[in-house]
C-alpha cells in the first residue's frame, strides 16, 4: 500500500485534554488519514498512551526520555516511511481549522522550493498571533528582548515580529515551530532540528537554516489553526524562562563564534542571564497572587 503524502509528528509531555483536541480537528484538516506519531517525552498523565489505544492511525513512539522538542521531532521523524513527501510537525495543544493542512499542501504546490509552510495561529481568543517573523539579528533581537514587554510597539519588535506587513502568502525568515507543513527533503538537507535546542528557538535556527539552504518559509494565511500556546510556560515559569533565554543565547552565540566575538559573547550572556531572573521574579510573584 502506498504510504500517502503525509504523516503528523506531535511531541507529548503530560498533554491532558489537548491531545484529544488535536486529533479530533485533525480529521476535518485533511482529506487524508496520515499516520500520527506521538513522539512522547515521558509524560505521566496517560494520555498518549489511551490515545494511541483508541486511535488505530495514532502511533506512541517513546523517546526513552525527555529530549525537548527538537530532538523528539527528529528522533519521530527518523521512524517515518522515506517516501512520506510531507511531514506536518505541530504541538499537541493544536486545534485544526478546517482543511488548514490541504489548505498548505495546495500551498507547496504553488511553492516548489518551500521547505517549511505555516498557517496563521489563532490564540483561543481568535486573536492572531505573530507566527510568520524575519529572522532577529542583534539590533532587532536586543530591542524585542529588552523592550518587547514595557512598549510592544518598538521598531525592533515590529521589526522582528513583522507587524508592518500585510497578511498575505508570502516567505517569511521563520514560521512558529507550534504547526509547519515541513518537505521531507529539506529536513533531510538540514538534518532536520539542532537538538541542543531543549526547547524555544528551534523553530527559529530551523527556519533559519533551511533559508541559507536556499529552501523557502512560506506563510500561508488560508490556512488556521489555534493554538493553546503557553500552558507550559506557565505553570513553570522557573524552568521554561531560564531555558528560553539559554536557547536566545545560543541562536546569537552560533552566528557570532570567531575568537574576536567573544566580548559579544560574554555581554550577551550576562544581559539574558539578568533579563531571564528579572522574568522568572515577575512570572512567580503573577502566580502567587494567582
Amino acid at each position: 500500500m502506498s504510504p500517502g503524502r503525509i504523516a503528523v509528528v506531535t511531541v507529548t509531555y503530560s498533554p491532558g485534554e489537548h491531545l484529544d483536541h488535536f486529533i479530533t480537528t485533525l480529521a476535518h484538516a485533511t482529506g487524508e488519514k496520515p499516520q500520527v506519531i506521538l513522539a512522547d517525552n515521558g509524560s505521566v498523565d496517560g494520555v498518549p498512551e489511551l490515545a494511541a489505544e483508541a486511535n488505530s492511525h495514532v502511533r506512541l513512539l517513546r523517546t526513552g526520555g525527555n529530549l525537548g522538542y527538537g530532538g523528539a521531532i527528529n528522533r519521530a521523524v527518523a521512524e517515518i516511511d522515506p517516501d512520506i513527501e510531507f511531514i506536518v510537525i505541530s504541538n499537541p495543544d493544536i486545534r485544526w481549522g478546517t482543511d488548514s493542512i490541504d489548505e498548505l499542501l495546495a500551498a507547496a504546490e504553488r511553492w516548489p522550493r518551500a521547505g517549511a509552510l505555516g498557517p496563521m495561529v489563532l490564540d483561543p481568543d481568535g486573536t492572531v498571533y505573530p507566527s510568520a517573523r524575519s529572522v532577529p539579528g542583534l539590533l532587532d533581537g536586543a530591542g524585542h528582548a529588552i523592550l518587547g514587554t514595557v512598549w510592544p510597539a518598538n521598531p525592533w519588535t515590529r521589526r522582528y515580529r513583522q507587524d508592518n506587513e500585510q497578511i498575505s502568502e508570502r516567505t517569511v525568515g521563520w514560521l512558529s515551530g507550534s504547526c509547519l507543513l515541513v518537505r521531507r527533503s529539506a529536513f533531510d538537507s538540514i538534518d532536520g532540528f539542532d537538538s541542543r535546542y531543549f526547547m524555544y528557538m528551534e523553530d527559529v535556527d530551523f527556519g533559519d537554516r533551511l533559508g541559507k539552504a536556499g529552501w523557502h518559509n512560506v506563510f500561508v494565511p488560508t490556512a488556521e489553526v489555534t493554538h493553546a500556546q503557553g500552558h507550559a510556560a506557565s505553570r513553570h515559569p522557573e524552568l521554561m524562562l531560564p531555558a528560553h533565554h539559554a536557547s536566545a543565547y545560543r541562536f546569537q552565540a552560533d552566528r557570532h563564534p570567531h575568537w574576536w566575538q567573544a566580548p559579544l559573547r560574554l555581554a550577551l550572556r550576562a544581559g539574558l542571564a539578568i533579563r531571564s531572573r528579572i522574568a522568572v521574579r515577575s512570572a512567580l510573584r503573577q502566580q502567587a497572587r494567582g
